[in-house]
């Protein structure tokens, strides 16, 4: 007896799978939320960093390299941190004995916290203002100043005029800190009568520390 072959039946349509949820977004790692004074007097003082955006406190290796730039020992010095932010820089300057630290900072709420840090370190040298860095600099007189530290956020359009004020309440003898995420040509200082002195790339920053281009042509000569 033939036996007859069964013809395959057509395959049924699968019914679609359920979309999947979406997985939920992975906890950001825990980041420092402090960092400490290198060196001087208050070595070792924590100043607190809040969870703000674009707040970068200059990072250790490059303060450390800073302050060797500089020397140790900042007595009698005027002081001048425009974008003050954690403090960092003018409490590191006031620890090594600068005369006068003014911390510039428009936001309320670390005007109050550097506030804090200057009762609690007993930091008469360091006065803090609530304002606009880059007028306070314009206010300030010509060549009162032995060092300014310029650090705005970095997706701001603040460094030109900041350096540009800078420039001229800078003392003979002065130095601009200058903190960028990019290296900044001479050609560009030169047309604000500054000239590069040291330069640091450290990951995504670039320290530079500026000096009047009549005291460097004096030297030179």
């Amino acid at each position: 007896m033939l036996r007859m072959k069964r013809t395959p039946s057509p395959d049924k349509p699968r019914a679609p799978h359920p979309p999947r949820p979406p997985r939920p977004p992975r906890p950001r790692a825990v980041q420092s939320h402090e960092v400490r004074i290198i060196g001087g007097q208050y070595k070792r003082s924590k100043l607190q960093v809040a969870d703000k955006p674009g707040l970068r406190p200059t990072p250790d290796r490059v303060r450390e390299t800073l302050f060797n730039w500089l020397g140790q020992d900042l007595s009698g010095w005027r002081c001048l941190d425009a974008f003050a932010g954690t403090g960092a820089l003018g409490f590191e300057a006031a620890s090594r004995g600068a005369a006068q630290v003014l911390l510039i900072e428009q936001d309320a709420a670390l005007v109050a916290q550097l506030k804090r840090v200057q009762e609690q370190l007993t930091a008469t040298a360091v006065q803090v203002l609530r304002g606009d860095g880059v007028a306070a600099m314009r206010h300030a007189c010509a060549g009162s100043l032995e060092l300014i530290f310029l650090d705005p956020p970095f997706d701001s359009t603040l460094f030109e005029s900041a350096v540009q004020a800078a420039a001229p309440a800078l003392a003979v003898t002065g130095f601009v800190y200058l903190e960028a995420p990019r290296r900044w040509l001479d050609a560009e200082l030169h047309g604000l009568g500054l000239q590069l002195h040291r330069h640091l790339r450290a990951g995504m920053v670039h320290a530079h520390l500026l000096r009047r281009i009549d005291v460097v042509a004096d030297s030179a000569g």
